[in-house]
């Protein structure tokens, strides 16, 4: 699969755009590549889409700071589980998208096919739904693959959807004879101003129910629950939203599903703390293992390392584990594990310990040289500079 294009790139726009700017260029491409205006074209199709795909992103202010965060992946769009605003359909461009020319969506001012009275039928869009998926340190290393109930709007079996009894129960909307929208021409000084607004009988949808479904009262959709499966990529992280397209609530009477926004929840790691793509451990030495050195264990995301401790290790030292964090969600490298070296100090000590440190108080070996004192000294000196 040939990788997505920067969605400035696809607008011809800058990163400093405003929401105007973003809207005009998106007009002007869909225009220049809308199926009515080359017939037959797969590739101006596909631009055509392309472009809806960037505009729905960049038109939405939380969408562009994670896209502008994350890239493709902040929005899903890398994503192979599912996730995100690819794959867009001609209807879902058609219904969310035909405001932006005014009056409903049409054929671009007289352009045929996908133009015409059948385009000003309203498409209903359900809902979106919001949930939380918490993961822990090991998940977000490897990427995880969730199954969550989510319950939610359905479409109703019984009617197929349409709220009308067996599904069947419809007829066309006498007013708007099946077009959805209602057109009217008034005479003014400049001559006749023709108008289109959505039917009032029919609500824009073209039908109407000559006997209501009895399981969903002519609704269309039910309550229900949903088992779904989520693929979390790698790399996110606390707060992050992920989406799955169409997996929200149903429509009613039929159109376009609305979607699954996941938000991401970090659990607390016992003994690891979590410092963007690096993770932090505390490790406790002993006054002996500090001034002789020797071999520790520490743990890590999946398992533990051993760490080489050098004689006469100091307080505050830290050494870097390389790559054991975590990768960036966009697959750009990956982080380090921190390990901060404190040297424990017993609170209670038995007289033969207290007689044994006493006697070590006396050699020179256990007081610092002014060298040594004028290194810790400089240290604390350039963290308040």
């Amino acid at each position: 699969m040939a990788a997505k294009r920067d969605y400035y790139e696809v607008l011809g726009v800058s990163k400093t755009a405003t929401a105007d700017e973003i809207k005009k260029a998106y007009r002007k491409k869909a225009i220049q590549y809308h199926p009515d205006k080359n017939p037959g074209d797969k590739e101006a199709e596909e631009k055509f889409k392309e472009a809806a795909e960037a505009y729905e992103v960049l038109s939405d202010e939380q969408k562009r700071v994670r896209y502008d965060q994350f890239g493709h992946a902040g929005v899903g769009g890398a994503a192979s589980g599912g996730f995100g605003g690819g794959g867009m359909s001609m209807e879902d461009i058609f219904s969310q998208f035909g405001d932006i020319f005014g009056g409903h969506f049409g054929g671009f001012g007289g352009f045929g096919g996908f133009g015409g009275s059948q385009r000003g039928r309203r498409v209903n869009r359900g809902s979106d739904l919001r949930v939380k998926v918490k993961l822990n340190l090991k998940e977000i290393l490897n990427g995880v693959e969730k199954k969550i109930k989510v319950k939610k709007y359905v479409s109703c079996s019984h009617c197929s959807g349409n709220g009308s009894e067996n599904g069947n129960s419809t007829s066309t909307c006498s007013t708007c004879n099946g077009s959805g929208v209602v057109t009217r021409v008034t005479n003014t000084i400049l001559g006749q101003m023709q108008t289109s607004s959505t039917c009032p009988t029919c609500n824009g949808e073209g039908t109407t129910i000559t006997k209501k479904c009895s399981y969903c009262n002519g609704e269309g959709i039910v309550r229900d629950e949903e088992i779904l499966s989520i693929r979390i990529p790698a790399g996110v992280a606390e707060g992050m939203q992920l989406s799955m397209s169409g997996k929200g609530n149903a429509a009613r009477r039929g159109g376009i599903n609305g979607d699954l926004l996941i938000v991401v929840e970090e659990e607390q790691d016992p003994n690891l703390i979590r410092d963007e793509n690096d993770v932090i451990y505390n490790l406790f030495l002993s006054f002996p293992m500090a001034a002789l050195g020797g071999t520790v264990e520490v743990p890590t995301i999946d398992g533990v390392a051993k760490v080489k401790i050098e004689p006469g290790t100091q307080p505050g030292k830290v050494l870097r584990l390389r790559n054991k964090g975590l990768p960036s969600v966009n697959g750009f490298g990956k982080g380090d594990e921190l390990v901060n070296v404190n040297v424990y100090v017993p609170e209670n000590l038995s007289d033969k310990e207290r007689k044994w440190l006493e006697e070590m108080d006396k050699s020179e070996n256990f007081i610092p040289s002014k060298t040594e004192r004028r290194k810790v000294f400089d240290k604390f000196k350039r963290m308040f500079d």
